[in-house]
């Protein structure tokens, strides 16, 4: 009898394998980190070989580890960083480059180029997105110029391209496929159609044989060829913040959820037709079940967050160990007048400035290092709150029903009790965290069981969504409004440090 589903997180960081039950409860996990590369000053690049070594690596030892075979699985599904570009040759399985990832700002020049009179709204009112280094279609043009033989050999049909699901949905099962979701990253994708757009593609430069075919989040793509899960079924595949949004049972228009990663991701669901943001968000497919009409969402991403804290312990030594950042940053009452707003990337939403580098301001004598670490929280708290004052502002241009009466959250940061208290307070609405926080991987084994019909339906997975704590605001709107308003200064001083 299949009692399980698996579900494969490939994300920035690391690799995992989750094992799920009927009620969504984790049964057992593996993970597995991987190597960040960083060949150049703006560059981030991951080995996808190492990836794929890890993928398998973590399905064979979470497998051994719960003492379940392929007969207990009833599917799979696959999350993953999106955005992240990998292209690779068709007949021998071997990547031209590194994976080029989300967080990488070496197409800022072409961005421009392609944005041309118009600018990095160009393609918005098709795509939903604005021209950025974040996105996968101009990190596909950029290998297809700068790898010697890659745009001849893609022209030729001899190379495939795929953010990171499709790259392991080849490699499981030997097809080339990806899901709407993770399409709707890439730029080459029309929302309303669900087709890749050949206007766009052409304007791009990008050969469209090399494209996967799009397919929705939820139905059997193909089964496992080979290894530990051979013949299992790949019915689910989301990109990790629709995933999260999906596992955390945002499933009516109006509601929404944070993810807390390596950066943070704010999605909310706006039903079946695309809401195109005016204040800096982006629209995205939220997912597809099968023949459905597919779902859309406005999202917030914000693209260091977790990874300040990362930054915190591996460049400046503050701390040992990402867990060292609450007790530290608890030394002090208040961020001693310090703000770190961490554009190492750049700004992304909802302001969306390439040309914006990091700054850490308000420094006195006064400061010590537990400022910095409560800064370095702050920082998460206060980007998000400016994601939300955007998608209140879009609703309220659109007239959408929102009124956001409480915020879901999840992801390896919602562990921070300071943290939540804190975007509470700066919030001024009550944050929530489920019984199950691992919510992006769960919305991936959601996909791939709908599929097969583990699960009957999206109300069945709403019953299985369980609170675990709620933090409620403490803080006065006086100094709430004083804290942002400085918080605004900061940012203000990042702009213009690239030219």
């Amino acid at each position: 009898m299949r009692r399980f589903v698996a579900a494969i997180d490939q994300g920035t960081t690391s690799s995992r394998c989750i094992v799920f039950d009927h009620s969504g409860r984790v049964v057992d996990v593996a993970q597995r980190e991987h190597e960040q590369l960083f060949p150049r000053r703006g560059w981030v690049e991951h080995d996808p070989e190492i990836i794929w070594r890890n993928v398998e690596s973590v399905v064979r030892k979470v497998l051994d580890s719960a003492g379940l075979s392929a007969a207990d699985i009833a599917a799979v599904g696959v999350t993953n960083q999106r955005e992240t570009t990998v292209v690779w040759d068709r007949a021998t399985g071997k990547p031209v480059h590194n994976a080029i990832v989300w967080q990488d700002t070496r197409t800022a020049a072409l961005g421009e180029e392609l944005g041309g009179s118009i600018g990095p709204r160009r393609y918005a009112d098709r795509t939903g997105l604005p021209l950025s280094t974040y996105f996968a279609g101009p990190k596909l043009r950029w290998i297809l110029d700068e790898v010697p033989g890659a745009r001849e050999r893609a022209e030729a049909g001899e190379l495939c391209f795929g953010t990171i699901d499709s790259w392991l949905l080849w490699n499981l099962t030997g097809e080339h496929v990806t899901d709407v979701t993770n399409a709707s990253r890439t730029m080459l994708m029309d929302l309303r159609t669900l087709q890749w757009d050949s206007q766009i593609c052409a304007e791009f430069g990008v050969p469209e044989g090399v494209l996967p075919r799009i397919r929705s989040s939820s139905e059997v793509y193909a089964e496992v060829a080979s290894g530990p899960l051979a013949g299992v079924p790949v019915a689910g595949i989301l990109g990790d913040q629709q995933a999260a949004t999906f596992g955390q049972a945002c499933l009516r228009p109006g509601e929404a959820k944070n993810t807390y990663g390596t950066g943070n991701f704010m999605l909310l669901n706006t039903g079946t037709t695309p809401v195109f943001s005016t204040h800096g968000l982006l629209t995205t497919v939220c997912y597809r079940l099968g023949d459905a009409p597919a779902v859309y969402a406005l999202e917030g991403s914000i693209a260091v967050t977790g990874s300040l804290v990362q930054w915190l312990r591996d460049n400046l030594g503050i701390i040992a160990s990402a867990g060292e950042i609450e007790p530290l940053a608890r030394t002090v009452d208040d961020n001693g007048g310090a703000y770190i707003v961490p554009a190492f990337s750049g700004l992304f939403a909802p302001r969306w400035r390439p040309d914006a580098r990091g700054v850490v301001a308000g420094l006195t004598r006064f400061v010590h290092k537990g400022h910095l670490a409560r800064a370095v929280l702050e920082a998460t708290a206060y980007q998000t709150r400016e994601v939300i004052d955007a998608m209140r502002a879009d609703a309220e241009a659109d007239h959408l029903d929102l009124e956001l009466t409480t915020l879901k959250v999840d992801g390896g940061m919602v562990r921070n009790n300071l943290l939540m208290q804190f975007q509470s307070d700066i919030l001024d609405v009550p944050v929530v965290r489920p019984v199950v926080t691992e919510t992006t991987a769960l919305g991936a084994a959601y996909a791939a069981g709908l599929a097969v019909e583990f699960w009957s339906g999206p109300e069945e997975i709403r019953a299985n969504w369980a609170e675990d704590k709620m933090w409620e605001p403490r803080m006065s709107g006086e100094e709430r409004d004083r804290l942002f308003a400085e918080w605004n200064k900061a940012v203000e001083r990042t702009y213009n440090w690239v030219d």
